[in-house]
């Protein structure tokens, strides 16, 4: 199905909130985009997705859903399968990228199936990882299923003793080689890489640098070698194709300097980036000459069924 144009999309429903870790950054992103939206010109109505989402939704009749929400539930399919269900147009990826790109695992295969560097790493059942070290040290253990660096732990090299986990991990994780250097992250917008950015912190870039202003710094452009730059950009846009990817999604890397070339590990594709007042893609955008109202503009004409 062919995008919806600012001629036909008049009512939008901004999407947010939501029950899964990430729900106070949908709040966040989803009220950037109410706002944006509204300077664009739209009739916006926001929802915090519940139980009753299909209801509110039939209610407000809206001609097309901006997601922005994040995580489980929103992030991995199931509101996409939702809202193929009641036909309604909606932003970002469909049913089946957005699976993928939320399971680790699945889509690092993909990443390798295209050609792409992917750290090493499996699935291992909680118990084994903090019974014995399931890879040799440095390495991280993650959640294969959630994202904004929620529940991530980094086994430092000469550990002694493997991770204790928290009670809420999951099950089932997933153990990968640490991936040394330099952090970087490309977002893609339609068939378009934008800028690559280097972000700066003092220590792992975790949930709070992500979003806290001033956890960390943003270096756009990041000052790479002109080869770097290019891999980085061609490695998102091919990330983005080997997963479905549609709209706007966000590649992370990160770079070894000192094995150059061989030293550049894709690490995740985030299909709903954030879009809070400290995010990389709005930041990207603007670099690249987009202010925010034009980018939700993008999104939502942008938006179809059938992704």
């Amino acid at each position: 199905m062919a995008g919806v144009s600012s001629r036909t999309a008049h009512r939008v429903v901004v999407l947010m909130g939501g029950p899964s870790a990430e729900r106070e950054v949908s709040l966040s992103s989803g009220r950037e985009c109410v706002s944006a939206l509204q300077v664009a010109g739209y009739e916006v109505i926001a929802i915090d997705a519940a139980a009753d989402l299909s209801a509110r939704l039939a209610e407000t009749r809206p001609d097309v859903v901006f997601n922005a929400l994040h995580g489980r539930w929103g992030e991995d399919g199931c509101v996409q399968g939702l809202l193929e269900w009641l036909r309604l147009p909606y932003t970002h990826s469909g049913v089946l990228a957005s699976a993928l790109a939320m399971d680790k695992t699945r889509a690092k295969a993909a990443f390798a199936v295209a050609g792409l560097p992917v750290a090493a790493g499996r699935l291992a059942g909680k118990a084994e990882v903090m019974a014995r070290h399931v890879l040799p040290p440095p390495y991280v253990v993650k959640p294969n299923a959630e994202g904004s660096s929620v529940g991530v732990y980094i086994v430092p090299e000469g550990a002694n003793a493997p991770p204790r986990l928290a009670a809420e991990m999951p099950e089932v994780v997933m153990v990968e080689a640490y991936a040394p250097g330099r952090e970087l992250t490309v977002s893609v917008l339609g068939d378009r890489a934008l800028g690559v950015t280097e972000i700066v912190t003092t220590g792992w870039y975790d949930y709070a640098a992500k979003y806290t202003p001033g956890g960390s710094q943003h270096i756009l452009p990041a000052v790479l070698p002109d080869d770097i730059t290019d891999a980085c950009r061609e490695y998102a846009l091919r990330a983005h194709r080997a997963l479905g990817c549609r709209g706007l999604s966000r590649s992370d890397f990160r770079w070894d300097a000192g094995k150059h070339l061989a030293g550049l590990v894709i690490l995740e594709t985030n299909t709903q980036p954030g879009m809070t007042p400290t995010s990389l893609s709005p930041e990207q955008a603007r670099h690249a000459g987009i202010d925010f109202p034009a980018l939700c503009r993008w999104i939502v004409e942008d938006a179809s069924c059938d992704r």
